[in-house]
């Protein structure tokens, strides 16, 4: 038994009262002093192995029963992430990287394995079945009941942080479909593109060999892979839009050795865990009003319909809670974020149910409005940008992109003009915006 064990000196102390015993008379049946029993009982010290069987014959209860409150069992935190990228990008290394690391942070990590190399290497494969959409059902709905399974499962298991981590995810069935397909799989599975890709908590894709290390390209590696170079940069391409729209993607390109590369996700991973803290480094800009036409037409942006609203908290924190998607489908998020210096702020974000987030709206601060905004995920040049067009502004938006290290350069596509920075500017943080409509002018 562990010392500072309270919970079993807890249940210790409410036996001893049940038998109308003082400490001194416990001692005396046990030929110990009141000394030792008001250590067991405030978690100085451990009774031994005889003196827990002794314990158990006087209160007439099993020692597993005595014992059963020693331990206080912590609320689990799950989340879900998915590992995803273009052929002979790095994911296998990738996956044995985190499963070697992340355990030492304590976290109970679980693999679902990718499903279309488990489909296509037991024979059912898209050029077998009677069409393309027939095999990508079978595929999504195979990847749906893992996912479902390794949740199940692993909300029993003894531990206090579980990582299930997806070797690809829903969202990658689209990059092998068209978009017609896609609506028709969406309808006939009662889902939605939105429903099926913020169902994980965060996307990492790791960028192909044939996209700057082609001379580490190969298939000889998966049975699964078939594509040529060039296909694998089209499949590449095709892969990132179909998870653009994600709140939280990462793009590991092949701008270093192949070990760096592995690093630098493995950093990604645990900035996003919040290891060692749950920090967020933002750059905002404010830019012109953009060329929306140009956004749309873009093949790695998509636009969500955001409402969030900001409630009654402590002070030098920040809560808000978000509803995010498009067309009537939504997913819920709660966000907490205490400020520190530069763009450095501590952020704790979880995911809501649409009654929890119904809930919270009872909460809301009554000095600030609800912003509700549009925003277009841009991936540009590897780096997700976010931007926001707010109904009060017809003449500029806002600009954001969230860095893992806050030295690192921010390339901004050319068509985004830039009034200027405001990370620093405290008038143009979403908090502010909610108070009132800014008036003063663009300088």
């Amino acid at each position: 038994m562990k010392q500072n064990d309270y919970p079993f000196g807890e249940r210790l102390y409410r036996l001893r009262k049940a038998a109308r015993l003082s400490q001194r008379a416990l001692g005396e049946k046990l030929g110990v002093t009141d000394k030792a029993v008001s250590k067991w009982e405030n978690g100085a010290a451990k009774p031994t192995t005889d003196m827990l069987n002794r314990l158990s014959v006087l209160f007439d209860v099993p020692v597993s029963d005595l014992l059963q409150e020693r331990k206080e069992k912590r609320p689990m935190t799950v989340q879900k992430i998915v590992i995803t990228g273009g052929p002979c990008g790095g994911k296998t290394t990738a996956l044995t990287w985190i499963a070697n690391n992340l355990p030492q942070r304590g976290y109970r990590v679980l693999f679902v394995p990718e499903t279309a190399t488990e489909l296509i290497g037991g024979g059912l494969t898209p050029w077998g079945c009677g069409t393309n959409l027939d095999y990508q059902r079978c595929q999504m709905e195979l990847q749906l009941e893992k996912e479902r399974l390794f949740e199940r499962g692993g909300r029993t298991m003894d531990a206090e942080k579980l990582l299930i981590v997806c070797d690809r995810g829903t969202m990658d069935n689209k990059a092998y479909m068209t978009d017609l397909e896609f609506m028709q799989l969406c309808r006939e599975m009662n889902t939605s593109e939105v429903e099926l890709r913020d169902r994980y908590d965060a996307v990492f894709h790791l960028v192909t060999a044939a996209k700057g290390a082609l001379n580490a390209y190969t298939t000889a590696n998966n049975a699964a892979r078939y594509e040529t170079p060039e296909v694998a940069v089209a499949v590449d391409d095709r892969i990132i839009a179909a998870w653009t729209g994600h709140p939280h993607l990462r793009i590991i390109d092949n701008s270093s050795a192949f070990e760096e590369k592995l690093e630098r996700l493995l950093n990604e991973i645990l900035s996003f865990l919040g290891e060692p803290e749950p920090l967020e480094i933002e750059r905002k800009y404010l830019i012109e009003y953009p060329d929306v036409k140009w956004l749309e037409s873009q093949p790695n942006c998509r636009k969500v319909e955001i409402s969030q609203t900001y409630l009654v908290s402590a002070p030098g924190e920040e809560v808000r809670i978000r509803q995010r998607g498009a067309d009537g489908h939504y997913t819920y998020y709660e966000t907490v974020k205490k400020p520190l210096d530069g763009p450095k702020r501590v952020e704790i974000e979880k995911a809501l149910t649409q009654k929890e987030y119904l809930k919270r709206l009872m909460d809301a601060d009554p000095t600030r409005r609800t912003i509700r905004k549009t925003r277009y995920h841009l991936m540009h040049e590897g780096q997700y940008f976010e931007i926001d067009l707010l109904p009060f502004w017809t003449d500029r938006a806002l600009c954001e992109i969230e860095l893992s290290d806050e030295h690192a350069p921010v390339v901004l596509p050319p068509q985004l003009k830039v009034i200027r920075e405001v990370t620093d500017d405290p008038a143009y943080r979403n908090a502010a915006l909610a108070e009132a409509v800014p008036e003063e002018p663009v300088s």
